[in-house]
């Protein structure tokens, strides 16, 4: 899939709540907090089973996520922080929103094969892990590789491209399993293909600089 390639034309989208942001002077990590706030109301939503609702907090969270960064281009105040502070905000609402789903109770695998339901919580907690190795990669390859230049206060992205299921495709997967009322198919997806996703990372990086 690979959303993160149409993340500049998402972006456009969000001009119109990017300027009101900036109409009341609300700062782009004021932004970040927002979206963190929506993220962890869509993780108690799920821990409860409100799986719609939780849907429709976590679109609200990813739509700020956008929003942070075109408040500060807009603005010019991008700064290394806000930067920084972005990438552990989006972590705290992948692993607080995936742990949710586990919390409700709901099962994972335990209702298609005769286990345990301790293996459903071993299954979130695979999700959790893909989710976060999946982009922790990338700034362990910033730090100990290197990267050629900051493009509108961005990094350009030595990995841009590799790796079929990032974030954009996780918060996508979870937002279409609470809609539809199969969160669980959701968290199976994120944690194989997270995983896997990293794995294809990790080829990709061995094979370009081994």
């Amino acid at each position: 899939m690979n959303i993160t390639s149409l993340r500049p034309k998402f972006i456009k989208y969000t001009e119109p709540v990017a300027s009101f942001f900036i109409r009341l002077g609300i700062t782009p990590n004021q932004v970040s907090v927002l979206s963190v706030l929506f993220g962890f109301s869509c993780a108690f939503a799920f821990a409860e089973r409100y799986f719609l609702a939780g849907g429709l907090l976590l679109v609200v969270s990813a739509i700020l996520d956008l929003v942070d960064g075109n408040v500060a281009r807009r603005n010019h105040t991008e700064s290394k922080f806000g930067a920084v502070f972005d990438w552990i905000a989006d972590k705290y609402v992948d692993a607080a929103v995936i742990l949710g789903v586990g919390l409700s109770g709901i099962p994972i695998i335990s209702h298609l094969i005769d286990v345990s339901p301790i293996f459903d919580f071993g299954i979130v907690g695979l999700a959790i892990t893909g989710s976060l190795i999946n982009t922790l990669i990338k700034p362990v390859t910033y730090a100990e590789i290197g990267y050629t230049e900051r493009i509108a206060g961005k990094i350009e992205d030595p990995l841009e491209g590799i790796g079929f299921f990032g974030r954009p495709e996780t918060i996508l997967v979870l937002v279409i399993g609470a809609v539809t009322g199969y969160i669980w198919i959701s968290i199976l997806l994120i944690a194989v293909c997270t995983n896997l996703s990293a794995i294809q990372r990790m080829i990709y990086l061995y094979r370009r600089y081994s």
